[in-house]
């Protein structure tokens, strides 16, 4: 499951980080790693971008970002 089939107020757990380089250490280096919980607080109209709680901190996430990160849903 990616953030596509999410609504806000769901949360999160993260499984697996795909992709390689740069794009994947960008998004670890966010807090975004295997076992991190994650709420979404929104999601703009078109889907893009998704507004999330991780670490105790917010932050935005571009579509084409969040689609590489595998989660399940608590």
């Amino acid at each position: 499951m990616t953030f596509k089939n999410l609504k806000a107020g769901d949360s999160v757990r993260v499984m697996k980080i795909n992709g390689q380089g740069a794009l994947k250490r960008r998004i670890m280096d966010m807090g975004i790693t295997k076992g991190t919980e994650i709420h979404v607080r929104k999601i703009a109209p078109l889907g893009d971008p998704v507004e999330v709680t991780v670490r105790g901190y917010e932050l935005s996430l571009r579509k084409e970002d969040a689609e590489i990160i595998e989660i399940i849903k608590l």
